[in-house]
């Protein structure tokens, strides 16, 4: 997953899950992928301290730091895994590679090639689950989608969007073990819009001087704060959930509420604009996020987290609250069209607003290509 700071702003002194009557010592062995920084590592650190877990299994590669857990330091890829899981009844896989900044060849190699690695692997050591984590943009961002959507809702995502490509693969290999591999349990957790020391091209929106808004869309923003993602993680790995699960924030907010909350004013373009400059931007390069990205920000795609619920499970978040959090997070960044900018450029984003930014910064490009054709 894209990594968060191990020390997640805005934690909250409130209540977790109640715990089931399992002893120390007595309850499953649990093992983590990515469990040295991140989500994997905050897992990791609250299955150590829990009276259910019997002991946890950490896997990365490098040693990370959390106290109690049994290290293993390896490539996810790599088939000796296998042994490294033996003994282990449950495998949470969080050894991902999101980064906007990332060759995508290298990370769909990295992503798709380590999940089946694991499962493969899990399968062999006599693993009894597998939890994978993907995210709510599998379901995809349509005008027609309901709202919120069923968590047993067709995947009609598309691989136009940052890393989506990843994790519909994912989808695919998640689906496909039970059969490849009978005996093998694989649970599925799809969080909202990730907050809490991510960075994505969602929360990047939210650095921007301007909201961008594309004409004759219907924006709707559900968020997860890691907190519930690490809880929601903890549930499926104590056998508590099974299945294909969303996880966030109860309901969701609309774009004008988003815009009141945050006091960052819109500003609306026509859709083949919007669309067509950030195509161009990203083809060369100017920008990391595709026009794909441009999707989860005009359509809906919030879920309903009826699983969980059903378990006992509740989110300690609000979508008021992880908006907030994430406000306080990005205070200071600046982004136009996807791309962090510095302080000059930022200076001249805020007085120029998000559009004319966006639309100068395709105008200077073309003036290169121009200029370089002249050559």
């Amino acid at each position: 997953m894209s990594s968060p700071d191990p020390q997640v702003r805005g934690a909250r002194n409130r209540s977790t899950p109640t715990p089931g009557d399992g002893a120390a010592g007595r309850g499953p062995v649990v093992a983590v992928t990515g469990a040295a920084t991140g989500i994997g590592e905050l897992l990791a650190r609250q299955l150590a301290e829990s009276d259910e877990v019997g002991r946890v299994v950490a896997i990365d590669e490098r040693r990370g730091e959390v106290p109690g857990a049994q290290w293993h330091v390896l490539d996810v890829r790599d088939p000796a895994i296998a042994e490294k899981l033996r003994g282990a009844d449950v495998v949470v896989h969080l050894a991902l590679d999101l980064d906007l900044e990332s060759d995508s060849a290298a990370r769909t190699a990295y992503n798709v090639r380590g999940t089946q690695t694991v499962l493969t692997a899990a399968a062999a050591a006599g693993v009894r689950r597998v939890v994978l984590c993907t995210s709510a943009m599998v379901y995809g961002a349509h005008p027609d989608n309901d709202v919120p959507l069923s968590e047993d809702a067709e995947l009609r995502a598309t691989a136009e969007a940052t890393g989506v490509g990843d994790l519909l693969e994912i989808e695919h290999l998640a689906r496909r073990a039970p059969r490849a591999h009978p005996g093998l349990n694989v649970t599925v957790v799809r969080p909202a819009v990730l907050v809490g020391g991510t960075d994505t091209a969602l929360t990047r929106y939210f650095e921007s001087p301007r909201l961008l808004v594309v004409a004759g869309s219907r924006p709707t923003w559900q968020f997860c704060h890691v907190e519930d993602l690490v809880s929601a993680l903890e549930y499926a790995a104590l056998e508590k959930v099974d299945g294909e699960l969303a996880v966030g924030c109860d309901g969701w907010l609309e774009q004008e509420e988003v815009e009141e909350l945050t006091g960052i004013r819109r500003m609306e373009l026509p859709s083949a604009i919007a669309l067509g400059a950030a195509a161009r931007l990203h083809r060369i390069g100017v920008t990391p996020s595709p026009a794909g990205d441009l999707a989860y920000t005009m359509h809906p795609w919030v879920v309903s987290i009826g699983r969980l619920h059903d378990a006992g499970w509740r989110p300690r978040w609000t979508n008021e609250e992880v908006l907030a959090a994430l406000l306080e997070e990005v205070a200071g960044r600046h982004t136009v069209a996807g791309r962090r900018l510095g302080r000059k450029d930022a200076a001249a984003a805020g007085a120029a607003g998000a559009t004319v930014a966006l639309l100068g910064t395709a105008a200077l490009v073309r003036r290169a290509r121009k200029a370089r054709r002249r050559i």
